[in-house]
């Protein structure tokens, strides 16, 4: 009788060895809350030793949006600046940090808790869940701020903004998904990590940050239409769409099918690639 079999027979079972999916999933949502006051020490931690504290979370973005503002908007006269510019500019920025911010802190969710790993028995799966839930609270001043500047540039304050709540539950979704993904990918290929930001670069000027792509691309075909498809594009125009009149941004049913599909669909491919190497993390081999 091997050793596989007597465990078996005897009612043992593996040190770390990978639950059921189902299992899996139930036993994290238990253990939810363990991911987010993990989430709120890690924010309160980040900030402790800042004369400004938490006054960051929305300084840094708004010091990135004028900076960006002052060399595209003003000292290359940009020629596909949009209108309502500052507006345009700070949703963009917000919402690419929340997005950015959940790939690189989910890069290191494992990586960067190796200790924890080591000697605590529970769903890895709940460290980006951790990581995307200390995104969203350092993104709920900024959504403060994104709606004063929305207002201070002279747009009218009107019903569609309550359709922000679910926008923004999408994009949190959309995080988690992209987090997983990341976690996992470092995990087995460290060097990936020195790839992320040239990466996001990449994603950052492809995106419609600080310009209007629907400019850009107006005379090659078919540009726009595959360019909805990438998600940090489309969930910027869903919110731009919804707190800003142009009709440049207006709402479509596509933009909302589009954000939806990457919300869904990430988190459940994510939980199911990050499961799938349950007792590889912690690991020295």
């Amino acid at each position: 009788m091997s050793l596989a079999e007597f465990a078996a027979k005897n009612g043992l079972k593996r040190v770390g060895q990978r639950p059921p999916l189902i299992s899996y999933v139930v036993e994290a949502w238990q253990r939810r809350v363990f991911a987010w006051t993990m989430a709120s020490f890690a924010n309160q931690a980040s900030n402790a030793r800042n004369r400004l504290g938490r006054w960051w979370m929305v300084l840094t973005p708004a010091v990135q949006g004028a900076t960006y503002g002052l060399i595209f908007g003003l000292i290359l006269g940009l020629e596909n600046r949009p209108e309502n510019y500052i507006a345009f500019l700070f949703i963009g920025v917000f919402l690419y940090g929340f997005m950015a911010g959940s790939v690189t802190s989910g890069a290191t969710a494992i990586t960067g808790n190796a200790g924890l790993v080591k000697s605590l028995s529970f769903p890895r799966v709940l460290l980006p869940v951790s990581t995307t839930i200390q995104q969203m609270i350092d993104l709920l001043p900024q959504v403060g701020m994104m709606l004063l500047t929305v207002l201070l540039t002279g747009n009218p304050l009107s019903w569609k903004f309550f359709l922000l709540i679910p926008a923004l539950l999408l994009l949190v979704l959309f995080g988690t998904g992209m987090a997983m993904f990341a976690a996992r990918v470092t995990v087995q290929f460290t060097d990936v990590t020195k790839l992320i930001p040239f990466a996001l670069r990449v994603v950052f000027y492809s995106s419609g940050i600080f310009f209007s792509l629907t400019k850009v691309l107006a005379e090659i075909p078919y540009g726009i239409e595959v360019m909805q498809f990438n998600p940090f594009y489309a969930f910027i125009q869903l919110v731009r769409g919804i707190l800003l009149p142009n009709a440049e941004y207006a709402l479509t049913p596509t933009v909302w099918y589009i954000c939806a599909g990457w919300a869904l669909l990430l988190p459940m491919l994510g939980v199911i690639f990050f499961w799938k190497a349950e007792e590889r993390y912690g690991r020295e081999d």
